[in-house]
């Protein structure tokens, strides 16, 4: 590093000082705490994904959100050039430069690690960064700091995007490394064209029930709630009314959102009796989650809830029923050897019920550890991968090589059955992959998508809910001295130390009908989350609780005596 640029990193760095006492590593989300100590991060996120950029010579984003906590806190991660998230193994120096104590000792690290990883310094390279931030009031000095951050490397640009959704991001990063057009513009106008494509291709016989027409949505007082105005202008056959848009004076994420919804099961603010019988969906305060949910008549502060595990369960259906149209039997097979390999991924915590579910339909379900990094690329070994979390959060992927497939078989059928079922499976198939966000979960082209699945099959959001039942299920938390105590293996489904628990959780979960329950450390801090589900609610709660006992015998301070 020449004194050049030693001297720029250290003097800007000055200025964002490291605050006493705090200590932050990247997750999944990146780095995430109260806004007010995040500046010094932020500056040195920008730092990173400068390096990020000159290391793989293509453009890097950086988003300034939290996502579904609450507004005071804030957030800064990466997305790295296919769009999806930072690479697992700059983790480590994610957090080291980020706890740096002192300017000093932050040029060190950087001096060590561009030597180790062969980074071209020195404005040898130039690097370009896409910034943008959600409606958070920090967002704007957090992104300012991360602009001086990325613009104290040598040969490095920060392009400010404005207030995007994380995924309008992620997007944009994804195609700008693809050579496309990547406005946020452009975004909303792929999103609409392939929804419009979708709905052309509705068979005729459907009848769309025009009663059940009517899209609610609550926004989360968030940026999704900000851009779904703009999208439904280009939607004339979707009805969609938004609610806690965040100008109606709300607080972001307070009492809405789809992580509210999805976890206490119950209306969000400004949803009552009104909506009984109404098609309605969350998003969270980024718009990366999406979750269903229509107002109980009975007790209408109660929600019936479409999450996650149903959103992936509708895709699989609809892209195994297109596919098994393309590989009907015919003599304008382009390749018939090929038949596309489909897979769904799930975590231990998806509904057991959703898992059986999808496994009747014949398709592959595989797990991951808990995450959405793992997902993604478990995912991505498929020709068609669709993963989703319950919480919403999920995408569907498509490998480069099933598209130029698809692409040729399109252009055969066109040219010898124009109009055919094969080449309307295979026109839809196309729209999916351009309607729906490939780099990470998009709450706006999810939602577009089951719409446009919901409009061809002509079920209601009572239809698509009662697809399986899922099973009464339990989440509880333990306190515990070293959450690092617990290993588990089988995508955290079992416990492999400390030595007896895992055995005593089988004889508990022996006692109850359809019981399974299992239980893993949190990534943040000292607690064990234990997860349990069996036929009835009492049973599933009863479940939760002895395991939760048995968390506390073996790893908590005892106190369940």
């Amino acid at each position: 590093m020449n004194d050049n640029q030693k001297s720029l990193i250290l003097n800007s760095s000055s200025q964002y000082p490291l605050p006493q006492g705090v200590k932050l590593s990247y997750g999944t989300s990146g780095f995430r705490a109260d806004a007010s100590i995040l500046e010094s991060t932020a500056f040195r996120v920008g730092i990173l994904s400068a390096l990020r950029s000159l290391k793989t010579q293509s453009l890097i984003g950086l988003m300034i959100t939290a996502s579904h906590n609450e507004v005071s806190d804030n957030g800064v991660k990466i997305a790295d050039p296919s769009g999806g998230l930072l690479s697992q193994e700059w983790e480590p120096f994610a957090d080291a430069i980020a706890n740096a104590p002192t300017p000093q000792h932050l040029i060190q690290l950087i001096d060590e690690f561009v030597k180790k990883e062969n980074i071209e310094f020195d404005g040898v390279r130039s690097a370009e960064i896409l910034l943008g931030r959600d409606t958070r009031p920090s967002g704007e000095s957090l992104l300012e700091a991360a602009k001086q951050g990325v613009c104290s490397i040598v040969g490095a640009t920060a392009s400010d995007m404005g207030i995007l959704t994380t995924p309008q991001l992620h997007w944009m990063v994804r195609a700008r490394n693809k050579d496309s057009k990547a406005t946020e513009l452009d975004y909303f106008e792929q999103l609409s064209s392939s929804f419009r494509c979708l709905i052309d291709l509705i068979p005729n016989e459907i009848k769309i029930n025009k009663t059940d027409d009517k899209l609610v949505v609550d926004g989360a007082n968030g940026v999704g709630g900000e851009k779904l105005p703009v999208l439904k202008k280009k939607l004339n056959s979707l009805d969609i009314e938004v609610r806690n848009s965040g100008k109606e004076g709300g607080v972001l994420n307070e009492g809405v959102g789809a992580d509210y919804v999805q976890k206490e099961k119950v209306v969000p603010r400004g949803f009552d009796s009104q909506d009984v019988g109404i098609r309605c969906a969350s998003l969270d305060g980024d718009a990366d989650r999406l979750v269903y949910f229509s107002v109980q008549s009975n007790n209408t502060s109660k929600i019936d809830l479409v999450d996650g595990d149903k959103i992936l369960s509708l895709f699989a259906v609809f892209i195994k029923e297109q596919l098994s149209i393309l590989d009907m039997e015919g003599d304008d097979k382009v390749d018939e050897n090929y038949e596309a390999c489909l897979g769904v991924v799930q975590t231990a915590y998806a509904n057991g019920a959703s898992t059986d579910y999808l496994k009747k339909l014949g398709l592959e379900v595989v797990f991951t550890p808990t995450g959405v990094k793992y997902l993604h690329e478990k995912a991505a070994e498929y020709d068609i991968g669709i993963y989703f979390e319950a919480n919403g959060h999920g995408t569907i992927l498509f490998s480069e090589g099933f598209l130029s497939r698809l692409e040729a078989r399109n252009n055969e059928l066109s040219s010898k059955s124009k109009g055919s079922e094969q080449q309307k499976a295979a026109l839809r198939l196309l729209a999916v992959s351009k309607l729906i966000n490939q780099a990470v979960g998009d709450a706006l082209s999810d939602m577009l998508l089951v719409e446009a699945i919901l409009q061809h099959k002509g079920w209601s959001i009572h239809d698509w809910s009662e697809l399986y039942q899922d099973l009464p299920s339990k989440q509880l938390k333990v306190k515990v001295v070293d959450r690092t105590a617990v290993v588990t293996s089988n995508a955290e489904t079992v416990v492999v130390r400390p030595p007896g628990i895992q055995e005593a959780i089988n004889n508990e979960v022996a006692k109850y009908p359809q019981g399974r329950s299992f239980i893993r450390p949190s990534g943040t801090e000292d607690v064990i989350r234990v997860y349990a589900e069996a036929s009835t609610q009492g049973a599933a709660d009863d479940l939760a609780n002895s395991v939760a006992k048995l968390a506390d015998q073996f790893l908590g301070f005892g106190n369940s005596g």
